[in-house]
């Protein structure tokens, strides 16, 4: 007989867990493994609302697996080190983000790119190593691997900083990874979520031109004033579109929802990129003739885990 959450590790949690597609929290009893020799234990302080918790709790794209514990952006203080752990210590302010394990033996992994290992185990929602599954870091504390634990610098806040672990690294790779960090370039930001804002602060840390695209000018003063994007715009004024047709170099698209990715194919330039970040609940439409015509590109990236080489 299967032993319940709450008994099948010897050690008693507490945390906020979603039953059904309701996507309700409520008060979750749970339990976790003790530390092991490569592991480390983090009493969590605080933990970032990702989107893809909302999207996990209520079952959007339908492979949720209640109960669920969300919660991928962790930050906290290592209470326990394993004697195989060469890096953190007790009291280290260490970070959790959305993968907590993986094979570390196939090429993805030798390669720092765990996020793309066949067994790559995310953080909650999924099964971990020891074939009990993962909860996240809504709740008390965590235990992971250390190869899967970063340590926080001193002078970046725990509770800011927090997000960094998914959305953060989730918009860096990318831009490494498919060159969209040369100084003066445009990058427009397709979608002012969680994502589009780290995204608009990155961009203008790289010194690129940032122009914040959205179907809703009531976001206009916040991305310009507050995030500090060289324009904004708006997607249903024809106008305007067709004035920045062949305008961008690059294009990063956090939209989560369904949209046409026509109208943004035709705001780059030639050879310009379109990245996707967002995962719509329906496959998207995507148009040949602006791609061949104008030898652009679109292409994806799922989150990374370390700010190395992986991407």
């Amino acid at each position: 007989m299967a032993k319940s959450p709450e008994t099948e590790h010897p050690n008693k949690v507490f945390g906020w867990g979603a039953r059904d597609k309701s996507g309700v929290l409520s008060p979750f009893h749970f339990s976790r493994r003790d530390n092991g020799e490569n592991d480390v234990t983090v009493k969590i302080l605080f933990c970032g609302v990702c989107h893809t918790d909302l999207h996990t709790i209520k079952n959007d794209w339908g492979y949720s697996y209640y109960p669920v514990v969300p919660g991928h952006e962790i930050v906290g203080i290592a209470t326990k080190v394993g004697k195989n752990v060469t890096k953190f210590k007790e009291g280290d302010r260490v970070g959790v983000g959305v993968i907590s394990g993986s094979c570390q033996s196939c090429e993805s992994c030798d390669q720092d790119l765990e996020n793309y290992c066949p067994q790559m185990s995310f953080t909650y929602n999924a099964i971990g190593s020891d074939g009990t599954k993962n909860y996240g870091g809504y709740s008390e504390n965590i235990v992971v691997d250390q190869r899967f634990v970063l340590r926080f610098p001193e002078n970046l806040p725990s509770d800011s900083g927090a997000p960094l672990l998914c959305a953060g690294i989730t918009v860096y790779s990318p831009m490494k990874y498919y060159g969209m960090t040369e100084a003066g370039k445009h990058l427009g930001v397709a979608g002012l979520g969680g994502l589009g804002h780290v995204a608009v602060k990155i961009g203008k840390a790289f010194g690129l031109k940032v122009t914040v695209i959205s179907s809703s000018s009531t976001k206009a003063e916040e991305a310009i004033n507050h995030l500090g994007a060289d324009s904004f715009l708006v997607t249903t004024d024809p106008q305007k579109m067709k004035a920045a047709i062949g305008t961008m170099d690059y294009i990063i698209d956090t939209i989560s929802a369904v949209h046409a990715l026509y109208p943004l194919l035709g705001l780059l330039k030639v050879n310009g990129k379109l990245i996707a970040l967002g995962l719509p609940e329906k496959p998207l439409e995507l148009p040949m003739f602006p791609l061949v015509l104008g030898r652009k590109m679109v292409g994806g990236s799922l989150l990374s885990l370390m700010l190395g080489t992986g991407s």
